[in-house]
């Protein structure tokens, strides 16, 4: 470990290990521990600053707060030969997650398309991990979820929806699938959150101050409200995970989430749905399962070739990287996380 200000150099095995020796010493067991730390690493090793080990500060005050569970079971219910729902009982979903994607996966190749259904769980994580460890089982997959109300609706001026995540992955030979994670937000929170850390201004059309102005300013914005991408479009969609991931699953929106946390600011506690296709099973009256994942590959190698770019490729470079030379965090983070 280099500590060369004004940022901190750690390997795989070093962030790894400070993450999970800080969570197991604020009362996570070790199955918990392991999950939520190889999430918060592959985040910052993907250079996804805003779902890595800053992570670790509101995880700690989630624990703290002793309405995060650090020892929770995850409870399986077989619902029918297509679903799958888990109770979290309370902990962080990559347990849960861990815990049914296996279920989920078998259904989908028996029967075609299946949904796992996690309830009462505290989410932070990028859903992109989920969906790519199931696309590394030959399923397709799309995962979704609200979260804390900090987004107004497109012409609103208040927050209402969450930031509201969407995320796919297909399954590729080779190293990686293809794989899209995004919020229905401009930006994920917390990157205004990382922003404010940094006393740096945001773009324009990220948010909105408490009077439904357009602001620069990070703190204002997390004051006010965000703005859904695409106006209409994006405000849509969020509406449309709110309703997937809320009441369809018998779960929280993103507003009775916010009500439930009741000042406490933590980790947003409310359900998630993942749906998770089998090629071999919805194509087989229709081509072999080869030929039709080489005309996906067709679909690719088109888009590459006119210059553009796949989704997640820059992630997926910086884990080369990062891989071979370590992750870096700002030295205030570094000393934040020391500090749990």
């Amino acid at each position: 470990m280099t500590t060369s200000s004004p940022f901190v150099l750690l390997s795989l095995n070093e962030a790894y290990t400070l993450s999970r020796d800080i969570l197991a010493q604020h009362g996570m067991n070790d199955r918990h521990a392991d999950a939520v730390a190889r999430s918060v690493v592959a985040g910052q090793r993907d250079e996804c600053h805003s779902h890595g080990m800053y992570r670790l500060l509101v995880c700690v005050k989630g624990l703290k707060s002793g309405r995060v569970s650090g020892d929770a079971v995850p409870e399986i219910f077989d619902v029918s030969p297509a679903i799958t729902r888990v109770d979290a009982h309370a902990g962080f979903s990559q347990v849960a997650f861990e815990a049914a994607s296996g279920h989920l996966v078998r259904k989908a190749k028996e029967v075609g398309i299946a949904a796992l259904a996690i309830n009462n769980c505290f989410h932070f994580s990028a859903l992109w991990q989920e969906v790519e460890a199931l696309a590394e089982q030959g399923v397709a997959a799309m995962a979704m979820t609200p979260s804390h109300s900090c987004v107004a609706p497109a012409g609103g001026k208040r927050p209402l929806f969450g930031t509201n995540p969407f995320a796919f992955g297909w399954p590729r030979p080779g190293d990686f699938p293809f794989v899209f994670d995004f919020a229905t937000s401009m930006v994920a929170r917390g990157e205004i959150e990382l922003a404010a850390r940094k006393q740096e201004q945001i773009p324009l059309g990220w948010a909105i101050d408490d009077e439904g102005q357009p602001t620069t300013d990070p703190a204002n914005g997390l004051r006010g409200a965000m703005l859904t991408f695409g106006s209409y479009k994006g405000s849509a969609l969020s509406a449309m995970i709110e309703l997937l991931a809320g009441p369809l699953i018998g779960d929280l929106m993103s507003f009775e989430s916010l009500a439930l946390d009741d000042g406490a600011s933590i980790t947003p506690h409310h359900g998630e749905l993942i749906l998770a296709f089998s090629p071999e099973r919805l194509g087989s009256d229709r081509g072999d399962a080869g030929s039709n994942f080489e005309r996906a590959e067709m679909l690719f190698d088109a888009i590459v070739d006119q210059g553009a770019r796949l989704p997640s490729q820059r992630r997926f470079a910086a884990r080369a990287r990062t891989t071979r030379e370590g992750v870096t965090l700002d030295r205030s983070l570094y000393d934040d996380i020391l500090a749990l």
